[in-house]
């Protein structure tokens, strides 16, 4: 699974680059179309009042996630950048890795209780199943980083399908046995452990690189010691933790504004919505480490923009024109009462993946203060949809109006602070 790395500092040929970034757009797209064919089964499956559960199961997962992303961030940034460092950040980051993995995992199993309580579950082994799978996703973040940082697309890209389909083989397996959200949730953990063997794997190789790449010292004097690390981390995690709340906190509104039918209906048609995000998620992928360059910094940033926009356009048309073909991926008639929406559910997606890129850009720039405008974006949606929405197109309204303004207060500074070459970091 080992691929040659090249020289620190020196990037590879176009046609290279074009060739990687074609593998970990495919790897990305089986994982998603996995991942979304499982839920999709699972929408089916379950039906909306279960499912309605169960994608709030789900989403919590995403919230909780944003440790595994930070980690990955740190990594990704710290290779990219100091290249000559590599060793002592792999080294660093695998060891904050299990640390974070193991502390995440063991306070959300305390917290089952309250987990429960608040998603009206009834379910505390459902509830305490979040905190078994946050164990894995957070060590496949730190794997997944040190692979991102080092441009390792391959294997990056084995680990990201194997992110997938293991969760779509073993969860539609458990699903049909058992349609409950607990089974949905146990698949999810059992998929979970899939990427983490692959990366184990991709690493333990490691030793054939450091050989054929020997050490280039890095002359930056950055520090990549554990505090460090985590004091990076626990910024990134901060500013992605602040997207992936305000990105996800709908659906818990949804649960507790709208009845259980129509919060149903709202969590079929975020089906749509995070197949809009996680769509261009290759992009973000590949953009990072250009993005954390101070060289290629708008250039990246710029092109990654145009891609996700193109994308997010033809999704919402598609959405749009062919709204019964939709309907058929979010779960089918069952959720027919919201065909005519979902177009909007694409163009919050679209919004979204966006947002997402530009909290990235801030953050391969080190700037962890305009990412933590997500909160003000939460607790306004939360605010406002508490007063204004009763039906799914009015809390629709609310959340892309927010999220919208949201976009463009962040736009102009990230492009502003990534100058192509200007100064040094």
């Amino acid at each position: 699974m080992s691929e040659p790395l090249p020289p620190p500092g020196v990037d590879p040929a176009p046609t290279t680059k074009a060739a990687h970034g074609s593998v970990i757009a495919v790897a990305i797209g089986v994982m998603n179309i996995a991942t979304y064919g499982f839920t999709i089964i699972a929408a089916r499956a379950l039906g909306p009042q279960a499912y309605g559960a169960f994608a709030a199961v789900m989403n919590v997962l995403i919230v909780v996630s944003v440790a595994s992303l930070a980690l990955q961030a740190t990594a990704a940034r710290r290779i990219a950048s100091t290249p000559g460092d590599v060793h002592q950040i792999e080294a660093g980051i695998r060891h904050v890795t299990l640390r974070a993995a193991l502390t995440l995992g063991a306070l959300l199993v305390l917290a089952a209780p309250l987990i429960n309580t608040a998603l009206r579950l009834d379910s505390l082994l459902t509830a305490a199943l979040i905190g078994l799978t946050a164990v894995p996703l957070t060590v496949m973040g730190g794997q997944a980083g040190i692979l991102q940082g080092e441009r390792r697309w391959r294997p990056l890209a084995v680990l990201y399908t194997a992110a997938g389909v293991p969760r779509l083989v073993v969860g539609t397996a458990l699903i049909l046995w058992r349609p409950e959200e607990l089974t949905a949730t146990l698949g999810v953990l059992v998929g979970a452990t899939a990427p983490v063997l692959v990366g184990w794997w991709a690493l333990r190789e490691r030793g054939d690189l450091h050989h054929d790449h020997p050490h280039h010292p890095d002359l930056s004097g950055a520090d990549h010691g554990s505090r460090a690390l985590v004091r990076e981390s626990v910024r990134n995690s901060q500013a992605l933790l602040a997207f992936f709340a305000m990105s996800n906190i709908d659906i818990i509104v949804a649960r507790n504004v709208l009845p259980d039918h129509d919060s149903g209906l709202y969590a079929g048609g975020l089906i749509l919505t995070k197949a809009m995000l996680f769509l261009p998620q290759f992009v973000v992928v590949l953009a990072f480490p250009d993005m954390a360059d101070h060289t290629a910094r708008r250039r990246a940033l710029r092109l990654s923009l145009a891609i996700v926009g193109v994308l997010g356009v033809v999704g919402i048309a598609a959405s749009y024109l062919l709204s019964h073909v939709a309907l058929v991926f979010i779960g089918g008639n069952d959720y027919t009462d919201v065909q005519d929406q979902l177009w909007l559910f694409a163009v919050l997606g679209t919004l979204l993946s966006m947002i997402q890129l530009l909290v990235y850009a801030l953050l391969a720039q080190e700037n962890g203060r305009l990412v933590a405008l997500p909160w003000l974006a939460l607790a306004l949606i939360t605010t406002l949809a508490a007063t204004l929405a009763d039906t799914v197109g009015s809390l629709l309204a609310v959340v892309i109006s927010i999220d919208t303004v949201l976009l463009v207060v962040l736009l102009v500074p990230a492009l502003r602070r990534a100058p192509d070459g200007a100064g040094t970091r």
